[in-house]
């Protein structure tokens, strides 16, 4: 796994590569959100950490803005972070993004997860539907095989017993295929992250992985590097 891991961050620096005379090409044929446009991307929706709240993604949503989304095409869903993945969260979000495609008329979303959002989104895309009306999936210092410093909250609190290395969300998470479907999937991971430990419980298998440096866990939310490569993952 170590060798795909360190593989896939160069072929996602190609993606940007590639996608940036699309993106120029995109601006050519009109204003943001065209009907010519909007039909040629999803809309995204945003899932954040846990003791978070919507308003953490500012940043990455000022720079899709200015890539040319329109504050149409870009949703946050809130929610209670101290809840069961399983067994509340990942249907909360999956009424959600079934919201989003009603109001949009897409067919598809894409999500962009921080930390705990990847547990909740990753549930919903393998277990609650969400393979078929997901095109796009980040997570962004995602615990994704779980992190040792969530025993420190986990005698009281479910969500911190979900991310606990060996924990029945991340068991079932990650039996099986990790990235299951048709849906992309693209993980960002820091090896200077204070609260996932391991650094490397972020990457997937069949996920382009990317390695993005020295970032603290709640720095990636507003790291350039780590938002130019969220913008061209979407853009694949």
């Amino acid at each position: 796994m170590l060798t795909a891991r360190q593989a896939l961050p160069a072929l996602l620096a190609l993606c940007l590569a590639l996608t940036a005379p699309l993106a120029a090409h995109a601006a050519d044929r009109g204003p943001a959100g065209s009907s010519e446009q909007v039909s040629a991307r999803n809309p995204v929706v945003f899932v954040h950490g846990y003791n978070a709240d919507p308003g953490v993604w500012g940043a990455l949503r000022a720079d899709l803005r200015a890539a040319g989304y329109a504050d149409s095409e870009l949703h946050s869903f809130g929610y209670d972070t101290h809840q069961s993945v399983n067994e509340v969260l990942a249907g909360r979000l999956a009424a959600y993004v079934d919201q989003v495609r009603r109001e949009t008329g897409a067919a598809k979303v894409d999500v962009v997860a921080h930390s705990f959002g990847s547990l909740v989104s990753r549930w919903y895309v393998k277990f609650g539907g969400g393979a078929a009306t997901v095109g796009h999936w980040v997570s962004l210092a995602g615990p994704n095989r779980g992190t040792s410093t969530a025993w420190a909250c986990a005698l009281w609190d479910q969500a911190c017993r979900d991310m606990t290395p060996g924990s029945y969300v991340v068991k079932n998470l990650n039996g099986g295929d990790e990235t299951p479907g048709t849906v992309k999937y693209a993980t960002f991971w820091s090896h200077c992250d204070e609260i996932v430990n391991p650094d490397d419980s972020v990457p997937l298998t069949g996920a382009a992985n990317a390695q993005v440096g020295c970032l603290k866990h709640n720095d990636l939310l507003g790291d350039d590097g780590t938002s130019a490569g969220v913008r061209a993952f979407l853009a694949s």
